[in-house]
């Protein structure tokens, strides 16, 4: 796997690179994967509300669009996101979709779950984005 590009951006993109060994993004020619961001702030704190903490991951994924020589959420075409309480972080999601992207509408797969990779996580974004 040595000819595929790996990132992560500054911040707490890298802090989770080194404590659960992955990457935050693989650059696949124009497209790049991003893996699930959270709602975390730079540090890697965890926000304490479904609101807060979808802000966030929005933020985060733009970080790492843009780490990897994107221009942000307008280059994404498809969004997996998980949430542990799909009743309160749908709406925030749906809103904040209409906020950074109303110029298109990607691909959305939306799935509640019971828990998350750390224990104060209540929702996770993953996108795939193609360079324009």
């Amino acid at each position: 796997m040595s000819n595929l590009t790996y990132i992560n951006e500054e911040g707490a993109g890298q802090k989770h690179s080194d404590l659960c060994h992955y990457s935050q993004c693989v650059v696949l020619g124009d497209v790049v994967k991003c893996a699930g961001q959270g709602g975390w702030d730079n540090n890697g704190n965890l926000e304490v509300d479904e609101e807060n903490q979808v802000t966030l991951a929005f933020e985060n994924v733009d970080r790492v669009l843009q780490a990897a020589g994107l221009r942000g959420w307008e280059d994404v075409y498809s969004v997996r996101s998980y949430h542990v309480n799909i009743g309160a972080s749908f709406e925030p999601m749906v809103k904040k979709l209409r906020e950074r992207i109303p110029g298109h509408r990607p691909i959305w797969t939306c799935i509640g779950v019971p828990a998350l990779a750390f224990p104060k996580m209540l929702i996770e974004i993953e996108v795939e984005a193609k360079r324009a």
